[in-house]
């Protein structure tokens, strides 16, 4: 559903959740999601939106390809 590339946190989460993962639960310094035995830290909100770059690396952990990403509605 999403394209990949500049995405709102909101969003990000939202696709997460669609994708299987829970949360997002309080952390340390940064919230995270889960799903199975995987721990997947999310960005703080903040002004503007999530990167290219940064989303890259959330899928990588996440285990997500491109494909899967915008494919999830």
């Amino acid at each position: 559903m999403p394209p990949f590339g500049p995405i709102k946190r909101r969003k990000l989460i939202q696709t997460l959740r669609r994708l299987g993962f829970e949360g997002p639960y309080s952390g340390g310094r940064h919230q995270y999601m889960v799903k199975d035995e995987l721990k997947l830290f999310i960005p703080n909100p903040h002004q503007g939106e999530i990167s290219n770059a940064l989303l890259i690396r959330i899928l990588r952990q996440a285990d997500i390809d491109r494909d899967e990403w915008e494919q999830s509605k």
